[in-house]
């Protein structure tokens, strides 16, 4: 039995075999997530309906599980920046938020490091954010010895 909150069998698999420097795509239920993902990833559809599973949510699981070194969002061309952005920094906390275009985001997102997709049924604007898998030093390996 799994002793952190990720328990989805597909997504921990697809994470296990993302390395340092994949990334890891959670996007909103407005992303193009057919077409909008790069040739090597796995999707994992959370996408159960409108509104649900959010795309917070999903974060708070994934970062249990894996090392985040950098975070991307797609940031709107004008306007305020959207909320969803303050809980990213909440639940990354150290981890800086770079701000792609939508195209740009969506070329990034189409790119050979791309590991794994998830789609959410999130509906806020912008919930969309890349993850740069980081490392784990060998002190923090429990396992090690």
């Amino acid at each position: 039995m799994l002793r952190y909150p990720l328990t989805h069998p597909q997504l921990l698999a697809a994470l296990a075999a993302a390395g340092h420097g994949s990334t890891v795509l959670l996007a909103d239920g407005n992303y193009p997530h057919a077409t909008g993902v790069g040739p090597n990833a796995t999707t994992v559809f959370l996408n159960l309906r409108p509104g649900q599973i959010p795309v917070d949510d999903v974060l708070t699981a994934v970062v249990s599980a894996i090392p985040v070194e950098a975070a991307t969002v797609m940031r709107p061309d004008r306007g305020p920046e959207p909320p969803i952005f303050a809980r990213f920094r909440a639940i990354l906390p150290g981890v800086e938020l770079s701000g792609l275009a939508r195209h740009d985001f969506y070329t990034a997102a189409r790119g050979q490091d791309l590991a794994v997709a998830v789609a959410t049924g999130d509906q806020r604007l912008y919930a969309n954010i890349l993850l740069t898998v980081g490392v784990v030093p060998p002190e923090a390996d429990p396992g090690r010895r």
